[in-house]
């Protein structure tokens, strides 16, 4: 079954960014004046080319076979038996191969939210002599003590592990690392470089 992460956010800005271009493009095109509508247009690709490889493109992919990292201008396909190790500060760093690194883009742990998963570990004071929350039971209290001080990445990260585990624990053959080129990131900036040549000499 295939998993994808990524930052939400991120996408959601990117798509609402798409859709802001597609107006200004279509309007720019209805009331064409010549050299700087070229200049918008070339502008409006260049800002386009950077929401699509920082926020549109990067994306840590599970599937059955092994993990797929997608880095805004690489895809790098690890097995889960190649995973050699998993670290997770800021982000998540995937050690395989002869001492090779693979720093995924999504999910990233910032401080401030790596600060608010540090207080869900520290007990609120309890002022007077009336609780107003809920008590917790049994297994609702062992889910929050397991994510104690952990981000999204932290268990983006512990998921990464667990499966390269798993995955050696059933002596599954070893395929070799794949990376490759992103050709639709390689196109598109491509395009927009295009349009800022064609802006720059008309």
């Amino acid at each position: 079954m295939k998993q994808t992460y990524r930052s939400r956010v991120a996408f959601v800005l990117g798509w609402v960014w798409l859709a802001f271009v597609a107006l200004n493009v279509w309007d720019l095109i209805a009331r064409y004046t010549g050299k700087s509508s070229l200049i918008a247009l070339a502008v409006l690709g260049v800002l386009t080319a950077l929401v699509y490889v920082v926020a549109l493109r990067p994306a840590t992919v599970f599937t059955e076979a092994g993990l797929v990292g997608r880095n805004p201008f690489r895809t790098t396909f690890l097995p889960w038996t190649a995973i050699d190790d998993v670290s997770v500060s800021h982000s998540i760093n995937v050690q395989y191969g002869e001492e090779r690194t693979l720093r995924l883009w999504t999910p990233m742990s910032s401080a401030r939210e790596r600060a608010r998963a540090q207080r869900r570990g520290v007990p609120k004071q309890e002022r007077g002599r009336l609780r107003t929350e809920p008590t917790l039971s049994k297994p609702e209290q062992a889910a929050m003590e397991a994510f104690v001080g952990k981000t999204h990445a932290d268990w983006v990260g512990d998921q990464i592990r667990d499966r390269a585990e798993s995955a050696r624990r059933r002596d599954e053959a070893a395929e070799p690392a794949r990376v490759t080129w992103s050709y639709d990131a390689i196109a598109v900036v491509a395009a927009a470089l295009v349009l800022v040549v064609v802006a720059a000499v008309i």
